[in-house]
């Protein structure tokens, strides 16, 4: 891997899989600097994740470095926000800011993967939760806990959490402010795979590497399917199938997986991305 960044969140690079990485010791706490940093590493990834780029990058791994994922927001932040003037707008200006970068995350034409290895809070779940797969250890926990600053998630957190877990548990779980064991949100659809704490780093990287090696194109247009079904309904995923569907039979891995398949049989296609 090579690193791009020395700031709190780097970006380092495995073949067609790029990395975003929290390095923010000892607790990887969200604060104005890892705010700024995040912002341009978000942005960095939509620009290396460009259809039109030679050396596009495939899928994207996000995880950080540490004993846990994160203890949460710097709540100096809240607190300098609050009691300066023109709060409201201020607050406002500042989720407007951090929702647009969650939502370049959530956009990007690529897999992404979010690898949880220990306690992840507020910010950093509700990054989780813009990420396509959620894979965690047995001792990952989660939790939504601005209730104790008199604050509700705000980073797209809720209402993400109500399109995998159903919108009672996702009151639930912002209303109680509680910690969540990975298997828990295993069983309300919300993490996707629990695995051993023993390589889990490789492990999520090797997932990451998997779905980097797929049909780039389709699964682009696998995430427009879902999120337009998610939020609009079947119907209207219907009416967008002939467009985003339609395009993948002028697409290089298409034509090359179907002779590949007619000369070899399913499953050897090697696919490039284009």
């Amino acid at each position: 891997m090579t690193e791009s960044s020395a700031a709190p969140v780097r970006i380092e690079r495995d073949g067609d899989v790029a990395v975003l990485v929290v390095d923010a010791p000892p607790l990887n706490l969200f604060d104005a600097a890892v705010f700024d940093a995040l912002e341009a590493r978000v942005a960095e990834l939509a620009e290396l994740t460009d259809p039109a780029r030679e050396d596009r990058v495939r899928a994207v791994l996000v995880r950080a470095e540490g004993r846990v994922v994160s203890g949460g927001v710097d709540v100096a932040l809240f607190g300098e926000i609050a009691e300066g003037p023109d709060a409201a707008a201020v607050g406002g200006a500042l989720w407007a800011r951090l929702l647009r970068t969650v939502q370049t995350l959530e956009d990007l034409p690529v897999p992404t993967v979010f690898a949880a290895h220990g306690l992840t809070l507020t910010a950093a779940f509700e990054l989780a939760l813009a990420c396509d797969l959620l894979v965690a250890t047995e001792q990952a926990s989660f939790g939504l806990v601005e209730i104790v600053v008199g604050l509700t998630p705000s980073m797209g957190g809720p209402q993400r959490l109500a399109e995998r877990a159903g919108t009672a548990r996702a009151k639930e779980l912002v209303f109680t402010g509680e910690r969540y064991p990975a298997r828990t949100l295993q069983e309300w659809g919300v993490v996707s795979r629990v695995l051993p704490a023993e390589g889990f780093t490789e492990a999520a990287l090797a997932l990451a590497r998997q779905v980097a090696a797929g049909p780039t194109l389709a699964h682009a247009a696998t995430k427009t399917l879902v999120a337009t079904s998610a939020r609009q309904g079947v119907r209207a995923a219907d009416a967008v199938v002939p467009e985003v569907s339609g395009e993948l039979f002028d697409s290089e891995d298409l034509r090359a997986a179907v002779a590949s398949f007619l000369s070899e049989g399913p499953g050897r296609a090697r696919h490039r991305g284009r």
